[in-house]
């Protein structure tokens, strides 16, 4: 198992990691990610095992999480591991590898989000076992605190913000 950051050549292999886990992205969602990784907005990292790319996810300096933005914490995000490659400890050592270069670059926090359905059942358990507990401002809707009794549907958007100290 290897972790490297993402290059223009590897676009193909994001896509069909993303593609494997029936992800739908925006067109040009790869490109923009690289783009602003070369402007140091976001670092993308791809994850390879038995030298096939399995994974991948980004360290966003410049989350769009207004709480995290305002104190410098930095936010793993698009964590994605490729169905054929779960349960293998990938999408762990992608995240010990983010929070490693978060740590190297001064941060002593770090944010992770993870959406509330089923679907995202195994990284709930995945990030409480690293560490990761709720920033204590509730659900999110894309990004945005919900407000006491306002209604969100249950889909990728809703989300619990958390953190880890460093």
């Amino acid at each position: 198992m290897r972790i490297e950051q993402a290059r223009q050549n590897t676009i193909t292999d994001l896509e069909e990691i993303a593609g494997a886990g029936a992800l739908a992205h925006e067109e040009g969602y790869f490109e923009k990610c690289l783009q602003e990784q070369k402007e140091g907005k976001r670092l993308v990292f791809v994850i390879y095992a038995d030298d096939a790319p399995a994974g991948y996810c980004i360290l966003n300096f410049q989350p769009l999480y207004q709480p995290f933005r305002t104190l410098d914490i930095p936010a793993i995000q698009d964590l994605n591991v490729a169905p054929d490659y779960r349960r293998r400890g990938l999408a762990r050592a992608l995240v010990q590898h983010c929070e490693d270069v978060a740590r190297d670059a001064g941060f002593t926090t770090v944010g992770i989000s993870v959406g509330l359905h089923s679907g995202f059942g195994a990284a709930q358990r995945l990030y409480i076992k690293l560490g990761y507990i709720p920033d204590g401002a509730g659900v999110t809707y894309d990004r945005v605190p919900v407000g006491r009794m306002e209604m969100r549907p249950v889909d990728d958007n809703l989300c619990l913000m958390l953190t880890k100290k460093l």
